[in-house]
């Protein structure tokens, strides 16, 4: 059975059914099988079928995917009526975690404007969207792009990929940032650093007049590490065993286990040299901004995966497709 790889696409004006698996407009769709895919257009509505699944892009919004011919998303001001997209062929609607996070970095991506500096989140996720970026520049679709890494990682990926790169030293005031997260309150509220670049994320991020955020649904949490997975505390070396104690005690985040991570039979160390103390939670942190400030006010803590207030928009790739929420202003 073929399994059709869905991104944002069928967005441009003038579309029109194809069996090849591209839109007539000005954009072309991801290759998908050829005779399975069909796309029209009503109202703010743009429609691709794949099998038994339709993808369903709301103009400069979301993409969800359905099940059943022809199901749209119930927000389109235009309904149409079953059976406007009929598959031809029969294909999976499962995609793979990795395909929901490309779907999403993609989103992300469409913020990108030329002439922006950028900062270039770090793990699997945002490893997508740099590469994405990377993409739109070789074929000139973007231009002017300066990118400011926040890991040597990323850097080398972005490097490899022919994005220019800086530094908060000669761009401190960044257009966009985009980054994965671990965990994401309602209220945008993340926790960040599980790749160990929490520092750099936080120092760039912090300096982003725009912060969008990548994740997948199982990402999603009530409060805070309330996924019972690390929530992670950079230290610097010296005393590191003092400060896991004193981090174990914090009334603020009573109850936590504390560990210092490793790398294989070593203490793992960031790109600044530094060691981690992750704390695990078997309730969500209660309150997390005062965790945040008594945790930082410790000495020999050098930050804390806790960024909080700091997302603009969160795009989330999920079962039923890809979903983006914005900060309430």
């Amino acid at each position: 059975m073929a399994t059709a790889t869905l991104v944002p696409a069928c967005q441009s004006s003038g579309l029109a059914s194809t069996a090849a698996g591209t839109c007539t407009g000005n954009r072309r769709v991801a290759a998908v099988p050829p005779a399975v895919a069909s796309c029209a257009r009503i109202g703010n509505l743009s429609c691709c079928c794949l099998g038994s699944s339709s993808v369903s892009f709301l103009r400069g919004g979301a993409a969800r995917i359905l099940v059943g011919h022809g199901a749209v998303d119930s927000s389109s001001s235009s309904r149409p009526s079953i059976g406007l997209c009929t598959p031809r062929a029969q294909v999976s609607k499962t995609l793979t975690q990795d395909e929901l996070k490309k779907i999403a970095a993609d989103k992300a991506v469409e913020y990108v404007q030329s002439g922006m500096v950028l900062g270039l989140g770090t793990g699997s996720t945002a490893a997508f969207a740099v590469a994405k970026i990377g993409e739109l520049l070789k074929e000139g679709t973007l231009k002017d792009i300066i990118g400011v890494p926040t890991s040597k990682r990323t850097a080398e990926q972005a490097a490899a990929l022919g994005i220019p790169l800086s530094v908060l030293d000669d761009h401190p005031k960044i257009d966009l940032a985009i980054d994965g997260a671990d965990e994401v309150d309602p209220d945008l509220n993340l926790v960040k650093g599980r790749g160990g670049a929490l520092l750099r994320e936080k120092m760039v991020e912090a300096a982003s007049a725009k912060f969008v955020v990548i994740v997948d649904e199982t990402k999603l949490v009530n409060g805070l590490g309330g996924s019972g997975l690390a929530m992670p505390v950079e230290v610097v070396q010296f005393c590191w065993k003092y400060n896991a104690e004193r981090l174990k005690t914090l009334p603020e985040v009573a109850g936590c286990e504390v560990q210092l991570r490793m790398d294989g039979d070593k203490p793992y160390v960031t790109d600044n040299s530094n060691y981690i103390i992750d704390l695990y939670f078997k309730d969500p942190i209660k309150d997390a901004k005062a965790a945040a400030k008594a945790i930082s006010s410790l000495e020999g803590v050098v930050d804390h995966g806790l960024f909080l207030d700091m997302a603009t928009a969160v795009i989330i790739a999920g079962s039923d497709g890809v979903t983006v929420q914005s900060k309430k202003l």
